[in-house]
């Protein structure tokens, strides 16, 4: 699996709005074959920055997200609401899904 997380710092006058700004975005990118989840969260540390998480299903299916209608146009509309450039980690692991937290494992 490809597990990648990012943040996105917006521009303040623009962070009330980026759930509804990136919305199409990510519907599409949830709709892909081979997308396993994509996630927004907002930083409780700065109200502008958002935590993006995500997980495609291997590298053709990370190939095909970075090639698709829907990512050329975020590329095109998003970055006139943001501060800065994100930042990204992303890497493959070994896994399919979420495993277990068991350091917290409710009963």
């Amino acid at each position: 699996m490809i597990f990648i997380t990012a943040k996105f710092p917006v521009l303040p006058e623009h962070a009330d709005a980026w759930p509804e700004l990136s919305r199409a975005f990510t519907d599409a990118c949830n709709a892909e074959e081979g997308c396993l989840w994509f996630e927004w969260s907002r930083s409780l540390d700065d109200p502008t920055t958002y935590v993006l998480v995500e997980a495609f299903r291997d590298g053709e299916a990370g190939a095909a997200h970075v090639q698709s209608e829907h990512f050329k146009a975020a590329q095109r509309e998003l970055p006139q609401y943001l501060a800065r450039t994100p930042e990204i980690v992303s890497t493959e692991v070994d896994q399919t899904g979420w495993n277990e937290l068991g350091e917290m494992r409710v009963d």
